[in-house]
């Protein structure tokens, strides 16, 4: 409603934008050349090429399976774009994958997903799915049942269903595939006895560091040189994915002054007209934003502003408008009635095919339900004990194996509305039955809590829009900076309060602040966008934003002047290090002459175990345990330079792993660590590092 209400509101400026883009989309077309013609890829997976069709269809399934999943009639545009960046990874698997199983003659046979779905040793999720729920085993006749009156189904089930055996059957490739690699990998002994021997290998060292961090930057002055050799002999660190960097300001569209009186003056009529109308229910859907709320709300469950008027007035009475945020709201009062806040009851679900939520093993029409919850309820009324095992017995409800149908107390409201009204009329001791979405209820009350004073109100609420004039107000401010804009000197100088966003991946769809904000990535990503390019008013939800492209980076190796911010600690870093070791040579290995001498840290260790990630007393110190082991006992190193400071080390004894009778539990941990890799998707992982993708999504979407 909210946002048909801004197009209502803002109906004449729309048809200036939407008539501007669409020239702009035919212009861009003719200056393309070709005729108009069009890449119609949204990708190639190694000479494979994926048509924008042949994904939307693909995509088009899984928003639809989403939506049903989350039981919601659309998707947030967040939510499509993360089904769409979900369509295209599963494709990728696929194609990788499905070449790979047929390049090895893997395949899943008809009579082997036969077994899989109905055989003695079923799928993991047949057993799950299909199992009894008064012995909680698997049952074969379950799925027999279901598969024999598929046809009766709805067609989202029968969909459902083709996804499930989907499912199964590219398991059952994967497991497959999954099992050959991991069969295939040997662990000799050799290689486990070294293996053995980096975890178990340990020394007991001193040491003197001289910490970078205790010497002043200011004292060295790099060259190019320092830092052309730095990033030279570590390159491949540096290694990156393509980016683009932005900063940008938002111009936030809230309504003005004159905005908000003018929707206060609008809500003064539509209170009157509310007092004086008869047909309460379809003056709310013409006239307010949100859908009518018929809840009972006790005293103190109302805002502030009308909760004493309407639990101390008659009814009909309509209340002054106000304000709470960015709405007016109004309230009418429709009932007065006493009602207990809380209610204790336990129920038996009878559902039926087609219901709402009814599981794959309900096979009953609603005739045959209701048949059933009559001659239950009969039943019940006459021997009430029989309740929990009845429950037990006939309850399609989930929770009956944790409650016995026991639903505890519940808030007054918080069921659905059938349920709720037959328990609030139905007293204490006895039984009823009523019809819900889910199925029959045949219900035991067993508590109410004492009526109190509840109130049924009627909500009118109005989001304050702003107006034409307003919109294009902000507009006019924001395209002040686009259109004068030409350089990142001049944009920060008009932006004021901008932001930034350094980073930004090709498939992102995030920016600070901004909801959906595709439009600007696909912007900053596009060939003719360059870097102090500023650009267009972007119309994103509730705001106008400006940007200007900060810096771009392609995908590979940087250059030099690109990271020499980045590197440029590692180089001070190393210069020090080396002017540490200079100092350190002169000491000739004398830890004593050194402590006397230099402002170093000194330390014991013991034990100090070759697997070790961290040094004590600094962080990650590869250089200096690698070092160590290498040593002979009773002997002081050369100075070392490391990550964080130069270093020289004594090892007083090195206590090597010795000979084991039998490496299997090393072995055993091997093996057990990369079959771990493997069903983590690792071999996918490689292949699809080896293989040619292109990835053009962004000229879509």
């Amino acid at each position: 409603m909210a946002a048909i209400g801004n197009i209502r509101k803002h109906s004449t400026f729309l048809v200036i934008v939407i008539g501007v883009a669409l020239a702009a989309f035919v212009l861009g077309d003719f200056a393309k050349g070709g005729g108009g013609s069009r890449n119609v890829n949204v990708g190639e997976i190694e000479g494979q090429e994926i048509t924008i069709m042949d994904f939307n269809y693909e995509a088009e399934k899984n928003i639809e399976a989403k939506m049903q999943q989350d039981q919601k009639d659309r998707l947030s545009a967040d939510e499509m774009f993360s089904v769409k960046e979900q369509t295209w990874n599963d494709i990728v698997h696929r194609v990788i994958m499905d070449k790979e199983y047929k390049s090895l003659g893997l395949s899943v046979t008809s009579d082997e997903l036969f077994d899989l779905i109905q055989g003695p040793n079923p799928h993991a999720l047949i057993k799950q799915y299909f199992t009894d729920p008064e012995t909680k085993k698997y049952d074969r006749n379950l799925v027999v049942r279901y598969l024999q009156n598929m046809e009766t189904l709805p067609e989202n089930a029968k969909q459902q269903w083709v996804r499930f055996e989907k499912f199964i059957k590219d398991d059952r490739l994967r497991v497959k595939f999954n099992s050959l690699i991991s069969k295939g990998y040997y662990v000799p002994k050799d290689l486990a006895k070294v293996m053995y021997g980096e975890k178990n290998d340990k020394a007991t060292i001193e040491y003197v560091a001289a910490k970078f961090i205790d010497i002043q930057d200011s004292l060295f002055n790099p060259t190019d040189s320092d830092y052309s050799e730095y990033y030279n002999e570590n390159k491949e660190q540096y290694k990156q994915k393509g980016s683009r960097s932005i900063d940008y300001v938002v111009f936030n569209i809230i309504p003005s002054a004159k905005d908000v009186e003018d929707a206060r003056r609008e809500m003064d009529q539509i209170a009157l007209d509310f007092k004086e109308t008869v047909d309460v229910v379809r003056f709310v859907k013409v006239n307010s934003d949100k859908p009518i709320d018929t809840s009972w709300f006790a005293s103190g469950q109302l805002p502030i502003q009308i909760d004493s008027i309407m639990f101390n007035s008659e009814i009909g009475t309509v209340s002054e408008p106000y304000k709470l945020n960015n709405e007016f709201h109004i309230a009418r009062l429709l009932e007065i009635g006493a009602r207990p806040d809380s209610m204790k009851a336990s129920h038996i679900l009878v559902s039926f095919v087609g219901a709402y939520n009814a599981r794959p093993e309900v096979k009953r029409t609603r005739d045959e339900a209701e048949l059933l919850a009559d001659s239950l309820l009969d039943v019940l009324k006459k021997q009430p004990n029989k309740m929990v095992a009845f429950a037990k017995e006939f309850s399609n409800d989930p929770s009956v194996e944790q409650n016995d149908g026991d639903l505890g107390w519940f808030a007054d409201g918080a069921m659905v509305g059938a349920f709720n009204q037959a328990v609030l009329t139905t007293k204490k001791g006895k039984f009823t039955m009523t019809e819900t979405p889910f199925g029959y209820h045949i219900i035991e009350v067993t508590g109410k809590k004492e009526p109190v004073k509840k109130v049924k109100v009627a909500m009118v609420d109005r989001e304050i829009y702003a107006s034409d004039a307003t919109y294009q107000d902000i507009f006019a401010k924001a395209s002040k900076i686009a259109t004068e804009c030409n350089t990142i000197e001049e944009f920060n100088s008009m932006a004021g309060n901008k932001r930034e966003m350094p980073g930004i991946r090709e498939m992102s769809n995030y920016i600070a602040g901004l909801k959906n904000p595709r439009q600007i990535i696909r912007w900053t990503y596009n060939d003719e966008t360059e870097v102090g390019q500023v650009s267009s008013v972007f119309d994103l939800e509730d705001m106008f934003v400006v940007a200007v492209l900060t810096d771009a980076e392609d995908e590979g190796y940087p250059t030099l002047e690109q990271v020499k911010d980045r590197i440029k600690q590692k180089v001070y870093n190393k210069l020090k290090g080396e002017y540490f070791t200079e100092k350190m040579l002169a000491f000739n290995g004398d830890l004593a002459k050194i402590k006397e001498n230099m402002k170093v840290t000194e330390k014991q260790v013991n034990p100090l175990f070759y697997s070790s990630r961290n040094l004590p007393g600094f962080t990650i110190e590869n250089e200096v345990i690698g070092t160590v082991f290498g040593m002979e006992n009773g002997t002081v190193s050369q100075p070392i330079i490391g990550n964080s400071g130069t270093f020289v080390v004594k090892v007083d004894e090195i206590i090597l792993a010795g000979e084991q009778a039998d490496y299997s539990a090393t072995i055993k941990e091997l093996i057990a660590d990369f079959e771990k890799g493997v069903n983590q998707d690792s071999p996918f992982n490689a292949l699809k590092e080896s293989l040619n993708i292109v990835d053009s999504r962004i000229d879509f979407y």
